[in-house]
């Protein structure tokens, strides 16, 4: 069960939005060494090292709507609405406001 769930619609080329995710995904690789990949429509990532160690998830792009789900360890559970907060505030920033 994830730790974060979070969907935000959208009016989107499929690819358009495919290419903001990769792009998040590229962020958040160089910020938090996150390593990542497509399986089809779906980036998986997960954290091996770093203040982000252990945080795995993925990111499900649709046709109409994005969801975000992650899975944060133990110790990361006690800051899981400053983390929540951050990733509402990534995911609009790279596909819109819901």
């Amino acid at each position: 069960m994830a730790t974060i769930d979070l969907c935000r619609k959208h009016s989107l080329a499929r690819e358009e939005v495919r290419k903001r995710a990769e792009d998040l995904a590229r962020d958040m690789e160089a910020k938090l060494g996150i390593k990542w990949r497509w399986e089809a429509d779906t980036i998986r990532f997960d954290t091996p090292a770093g203040a982000a160690k252990g945080v795995t998830g993925e990111v499900q792009v649709g046709a109409t709507e994005v969801r975000v789900l992650i899975d944060l360890p133990l110790l990361l559970r006690a800051i899981k609405g400053t983390v929540e907060g951050k990733v509402k505030a990534k995911l609009e920033a790279a596909i819109g406001a819901a």
